[in-house]
């Protein structure tokens, strides 16, 4: 059958990302589960009685026909844990989705990201911070992740589309506008950014997916800035998607007496980073304010103490990101932003297995 019928076929199946990740490592590729015998899929250790009579039954033809063509509707591509073009940064969580639905394109630059999210029901402060961090961090050259929600989510898109790119993760259909309030915002999303989901086509917003779509938007993200988060909020689920992939958090204050701002104020005090600006997002980072944007002019290229040693440790040999973690002491997420940003800036060049050499300076 076509590839992409067949990845269509097996992201039908929806079977837990890690479970899926796992038989396509044991058969190689999706065409080879689907033509699975039962004897084959009850050798794989784990794999319920449903999931293998669910993987030989297999998605009806006119479901993927009616899949086709909404793909061809809306011009979704399909992107598979298989492909070069996957981000490295989503391939490396513990429970990377298989499929993504992609409207629009993922870019090289995304892999410098950091995602917004918060309160569905935001003050008109909360709204002002979210979009303000959002064209900040756009403005500055980092894609801008979010979850297309009402309140806090829409305002970061908004705010990053107007000075740059941002990626909306949804929880359903990458064909399919919810809320409906955000449907203009979506289609421009896909015009000018991306817009990505591990659901198939047509699939509706159901509950129990949301949960699941925040470890994508965390896993896509070098850290994640919570604006407003009531305590047991969608919000607070993405931070601890971050914690557990290790990036780095970051919560904006906000009022003590008003209960959205509590799950904030939460994450401060077990210690996340106390941000009221994007510039305070970048300095957490490691990042130097100011030099991810091209410049008119080319003055002597000045080094952060932090970029001066990441360059000392690579001057010897190629170094992997692992080891310039252990070395420097910095956190993964630091070191992999100044890593973006050096090789941005022509310092550094990546090479196949996360690890970097140094060719400049």
């Amino acid at each position: 059958m076509p590839c992409t019928e067949a990845w269509l076929r097996f992201a039908r199946l929806e079977i837990p990302p890690r479970r899926a990740v796992e038989l396509l490592d044991v058969f190689g590729s999706p065409e080879a589960v689907l033509d699975a015998s039962r004897t084959d899929l009850e050798q794989i250790g784990g794999l319920s009685p449903k999931t293998i009579d669910r993987i030989l039954a297999g998605a009806p033809n006119d479901v993927i026909a009616r899949d086709l063509a909404a793909m061809s509707r809306c011009g979704a591509t399909i992107l598979t844990i298989q492909d070069a073009q996957y981000p490295d940064i989503l391939r490396q969580i513990a429970d990377p989705p298989p499929v993504l639905f992609v409207r629009g394109k993922l870019q090289e630059q995304d892999r410098l990201a950091v995602a917004v999210v918060g309160s569905r029901n935001p003050t008109s402060y909360g709204l002002m911070v979210a979009e303000k961090m959002g064209r900040g961090l756009a403005e500055c050259g980092f894609t801008v992740v979010s979850g297309l929600a009402r309140g806090i989510d829409a305002a970061a898109h908004k705010g990053a589309i107007s000075t740059g790119r941002t990626v909306a993760v949804l929880g359903c259909g990458v064909d399919v506008a919810y809320p409906a309030e955000n449907r203009r915002l979506l289609e421009s999303i896909a015009e000018k950014g991306a817009v990505i989901s591990e659901s198939p086509m047509r699939v509706a917003p159901d509950a129990w997916r949301f949960p699941a779509r925040n470890r994508i938007i965390s896993g896509l993200s070098l850290g994640v800035v919570l604006c407003q988060a009531r305590l047991g909020s969608g919000a607070l689920i993405t931070a601890d998607f971050a914690l557990e992939q290790g990036r780095d958090v970051f919560a904006v204050p906000g009022d003590v007496l008003d209960g959205r701002s509590r799950g904030c104020h939460m994450l401060i005090k077990q210690g996340a980073a106390l941000v009221e600006s994007h510039e305070d997002v970048l300095v957490a980072l490691g990042v130097p304010v100011g030099e991810l944007k091209p410049k008119q002019s080319s003055p002597p290229m000045q080094l952060s103490l932090d970029e001066s040693r990441l360059l000392n440790l690579l001057a010897l040999q190629q170094r992997h990101v692992d080891d310039l973690v252990a070395e420097t002491e910095m956190s993964a997420a630091q070191v992999n932003a100044l890593l973006l940003v050096m090789e941005l800036r022509g310092l550094v060049k990546r090479l196949p297995g996360g690890t970097f050499i140094r060719v400049a300076y």
